[in-house]
């Protein structure tokens, strides 16, 4: 198995790109419930509002078009409605200015946003990161499941076609959640965090040679989708709550990518896709 786009060969005419988190991997509701949510309200000190808020927290980040945003923008997302609700958030222009600049936000920009602003939110906002880090490795490993239906979609994907996870999460994470499960056996190429944007990784794959019309995303969230249009490849939705069903029907949809009636399907899907996220956000 390849793990970089530079040693990474086209070998079938297809090319079945797949997410992990969310998508083939059931982690991102325990990521959610257990540790962003519950580790912001810990560090705001929010627990007299932590109902609500939590609830708030994961249609945010779970269940709306803004499923799978960066977590910098969720939680000035969050600490915006907090702040307008329930209770002051000191420093807050700051932090929402910051998110809005275009800067990739992550540990190390928040970390230099505090050393050039001195704005205590940025230290709240690292030190939350932190905990939510350290809260997610100590979930138990049998926490986080392959959904039901993966393997055997993959295999036959693989089958079929090359395939590559693209995924924005960890990448040790990626291959200790995949191996567990035996994924790894129906994948070519691993492209994590360290390989760039969905949407460039996608569109570095197009130049090994497949025709736009031979490839499909498989993802679970907006920008999946998002990365898969701004390349004009076909997108394929695994719907938060039906994951099961998305990925039992997906074998009908590798049937149409492959006899080339996709196009109108896809097009069906995306819709459904839209419709299973609440316009709330």
């Amino acid at each position: 198995m390849a793990t970089t786009l530079a040693t990474f060969a086209k070998q079938k005419d297809y090319l079945i790109c797949v997410d992990s988190d969310g998508c083939a991997i059931d982690t991102m509701d325990i990521k959610h419930h257990t540790c962003f949510g519950p580790c912001m309200v810990e560090e705001w000190g929010l627990q007299q509002w932590a109902q609500p808020i939590l609830a708030r927290w994961n249609e945010i980040n779970l269940y709306t078009m803004t499923r799978g945003i960066n977590r910098f923008k969720g939680l000035a997302m969050a600490l915006a409605e907090i702040d307008k609700q329930y209770t002051p958030i000191e420093g807050l222009p700051d932090l929402l200015a910051w998110v809005d600049s275009g800067a990739a936000p992550s540990n190390d920009a928040v970390e230099q946003a505090y050393k050039q602003t001195e704005n205590p939110i940025f230290a709240r906002a690292l030190r939350w990161s932190k905990a939510v880090n350290k809260a997610i490795a100590a979930l138990p490993a049998e926490s986080k499941k392959a959904f039901p239906g993966v393997a055997e979609a993959l295999q036959a994907a693989h089958a079929a076609a090359d395939l590559a996870v693209v995924s924005s999460a960890n990448r040790d994470a990626v291959v200790e959640e995949w191996g567990r499960y035996g994924l790894l056996d129906s994948v070519d190429l691993l492209l994590c965090q360290d390989a760039g944007s969905k949407a460039h990784c996608i569109a570095e794959l197009k130049k090994k040679g497949y025709a736009p019309g031979h490839i499909l995303m498989c993802g679970d969230a907006p920008g999946d989708k998002a990365a898969a249009e701004a390349n004009g490849v076909y997108f394929y939705p695994i719907l938060v709550r039906h994951e099961a069903e998305s990925w039992a029907v997906f074998l009908e949809a590798l049937a149409r990518l492959l006899d080339g009636s996709y196009g109108p399907y896809g097009a069906q899907k995306a819709q459904a896709f839209l419709d299973n996220l609440s316009d709330k956000a």
